[in-house]
């Protein structure tokens, strides 16, 4: 394309982050000569004006190129970037307004579209879903083969072995890998992408306002393979979802070229305004004039060696804020108004919930949140405990890899062996139980002869379960307990690819002073065994995820 320059590449690994870096470059808006589009029969070509051309298919409504400085990076398997895996036939039009040009995409009861701004090496995107009559569950960029390379530990390659299903695979060095190992959780991210070369490709997320999962959840990402790359956008992802589809408009969510650096901060969630979207007449779009704000002006309670997230959620729409950690304040912006359920949690463990009405323009301020101490279970005094209260299996063996590793991966420590209280007994407990891999773990432990004399209950939290599997326990081969009802779990897979996060809940077990051994030089053992009646076996059998163990005074 004339005016447009070649560039070698250079390859490196892929960036992920919060925040961007200082000084991240995109190309500004001063000139924008070229900006404008045409019709070239099959497809509209869309000029933003600076460096950026991308073409939209008229019947499908297809990204079918990305050049960006001359160089085509749209292409990946002969694929294009589109909703799902391409919507198919669809009515596709366009049109211009000043400085913005959109392109509508309609398929049945679906809405989807593209916009570009004048001197903007971006494309905003939005996609309204109004039933489940459309499969939309995701948009995905499709990427080039040799454009970027990425071998980062939770990267998608094909591997000699496929070990699970047809998405999880291993290396010949015993490494796993996977599209599913995402690592972050979706309130650490803003954008994902590569850079090489002096150029950067990234999807900025939205706000996930109609997504579901809440801040905690973990989904696709981006992923390599032989064919090239893919950068999503999540919909709705159903893969260990705690909670129902939401439907409505989500975005706008953006893909973003820069000279390498990371996207302007000034697109991240939570900081990117549109106001130049306001007049657009996209269905469901809300602009900030029509959404309001919840604060709170702090916590008391809180255990400040976590961090505490307040969450708000009802059916149509969910948002997110961290919570200061030196007083607990929180600001929730741009919320659509309504009645939301405000949840309060440590880590990512819940401890307070109220409930909350936004309107519009308005600022919803919340008087100090007090958190009674009993709703954190980490104040009950405890004999010992394994782990802590937080809602999540860190610390535990093998927690961390679990986020971007199939549990058979080489660097997985042994899911089996015994644990000593007083013994780092934290770190050597697996942070996940399976029925046919390592159920019927002990822990070893001593009772005064005073704490012997005494019943006591003993709490197992879960943080979610594979195939209904939940904790049974034996206290020395001379008591068990009855078998516990499942809590309410996802029915999907989760310990496999990359999620602990389900629904917290606590297992409680009333352990008669008769199953104590009264002699405080032995050793009590308690027995925990995974039981269910379903799932498979090996890593697949019915399991679950550990948040604490604990026997209370």
């Amino acid at each position: 394309m004339p005016g447009f320059a070649n560039r070698p590449v250079r390859r490196r690994a892929f960036v992920l982050g919060a925040t961007a870096a200082a000084g991240a470059a995109l190309t500004g808006r001063a000139h924008a000569a070229g900006f404008g589009w045409r019709d070239d029969g099959s497809t509209y070509v869309v000029d933003t004006g600076a460096q950026l051309v991308f073409k939209v298919s008229k019947s499908t409504g297809d990204l079918t190129s990305l050049v960006y400085r001359g160089t085509e990076y749209q292409g990946y398997g002969g694929m294009n970037s589109h909703i799902e895996s391409g919507l198919g036939a669809s009515t596709v039009s366009i049109r211009q307004s000043g400085s913005t040009i959109l392109v509508s995409v309609t398929h049945g009861t679906l809405r989807h579209y593209y916009a570009a701004r004048s001197g903007e090496n971006n494309v905003y995107l939005w996609t309204y879903k109004a039933d489940t009559s459309v499969s939309a569950t995701r948009y995905i960029v499709r990427v080039k083969k040799g454009a970027f390379l990425n071998d980062e530990p939770d990267s998608y390659t094909y591997a000699p072995t496929a070990i699970e299903a047809s998405d999880v695979f291993r290396k010949s060095d015993g490494q796993t890998r996977s599209k599913h190992y995402s690592k972050r959780r979706v309130m650490d991210y803003d954008h994902i992408g590569w850079s090489a070369g002096g150029v950067g490709l990234w999807m900025v997320r939205s706000n996930h306002e109609k997504a579901s999962g809440g801040p905690f959840y973990r989904s696709l990402l981006r992923h390599q393979s032989a064919d090239g790359g893919g950068l999503y956008e999540i919909l709705y992802y159903g893969q260990n979802q705690t909670e129902d589809q939401r439907f409505g408009l989500q975005g706008p969510y953006v893909i973003a070229f820069t000279d390498g650096g990371a996207p302007s901060s000034a697109l991240f969630p939570g900081t990117l305004t549109t106001p130049w979207a306001d007049s657009l007449g996209i269905p469901g779009y809300v602009p900030a004039s029509g959404r309001g704000k919840v604060a709170g002006v702090g916590m008391s309670g809180r255990n400040t060696a976590y961090p505490y997230t307040v969450g708000l959620a009802n059916a149509a729409a969910q948002y997110w804020g961290s919570a200061r950690s030196s007083d607990g304040y929180f600001s929730v912006p741009g919320v659509l108004p309504g009645t939301y359920t405000l949840t309060v949690f440590k880590g990512e463990l819940a401890v307070y919930t109220t409930s909350v009405s936004v309107s519009a323009g308005g600022t919803t301020t919340l008087n100090t949140i007090a958190i009674p101490s009993s709703n954190d279970p980490s104040n009950a005094s405890a004999i010992w405990r394994i782990g802590d209260w937080n809602g999540t299996p860190g610390g535990f063996k093998n927690a961390d890899l679990m986020t971007y590793a199939h549990p058979s991966d080489a660097r997985a420590a042994s899911w089996t062996g015994n644990v000593v209280i007083g013994n780092g007994e934290t770190s050597a407990f697996p942070c996940y139980l399976w029925k046919d891999v390592n159920s019927g773990i002990l822990v070893y432990f001593r009772l005064t002869a005073a704490q012997a004399a005494a019943a006591h209950t003993l709490r197992i939290g879960v943080t979610t379960a594979y195939a209904n599997g939940r904790p049974q326990v034996t206290v020395n081969d001379a008591w068990t307990s009855a078998v516990p009802s499942p809590p309410t779990q996802p029915n999907t897979r989760s310990l496999t690819n990359g999620s602990y996060r389900g629904n917290n809940h606590t297992f409680s077990y009333s352990v008669p002073a008769s199953a104590w051994k009264t002699d405080p030089s032995q050793y009590n053992v308690l027995r925990i065994d995974v039981v269910s009646g379903s799932g498979a076996t090996g890593f697949l059998s019915a399991g679950t995820a550990i948040d604490a163990i604990d026997l209370l005074t």
